[in-house]
């Protein structure tokens, strides 16, 4: 951990650093326990749409799958911004492809939680 405020241009770097290893680590057992819970527990002739529709009208499985999504997608930011950072050389098109890429992010982001939070099965 010395290392990496040693490394760290600022402390919000550090912080993106500690996030990056906390959130993988919550990712891991994340995605097992959906893996395990879509897959595995429930067996193949009952995975049907009535079974997700059943699953997803729960609150508690809503915010795991939301915990999943917003987890996943600023995990995967910031390791996409620290690519740009490395190869992305001039300032202006630096600048230029982060608005862009945390505007698609953005828009993911806002289309899956409404997603979520939207559906009711009737």
């Amino acid at each position: 951990m010395v290392d990496a405020k040693q490394q760290a241009h600022s402390n919000a770097e550090l912080n993106w650093w500690i996030f990056m290893r906390i959130s993988g680590l919550l990712l891991i057992f994340l995605v097992l326990g959906h893996i395990y819970m879509t897959f595995v527990q429930v067996s193949e002739s009952d995975a049907t749409f009535d079974a997700v529709v059943g699953k997803l009208s729960q609150p508690a499985w809503k915010f795991y799958d939301w915990l999943l999504l917003t987890l996943s997608l600023l995990h995967g930011v910031n390791g996409a911004r620290y690519s740009i950072e490395d190869y992305i050389r001039s300032r202006p098109s630096k600048a230029w492809v982060k608005i862009l890429f945390f505007m698609v992010v953005a828009l993911i982001f806002v289309m899956g939680t409404i997603g979520l939070l939207a559906f009711n099965p009737g």
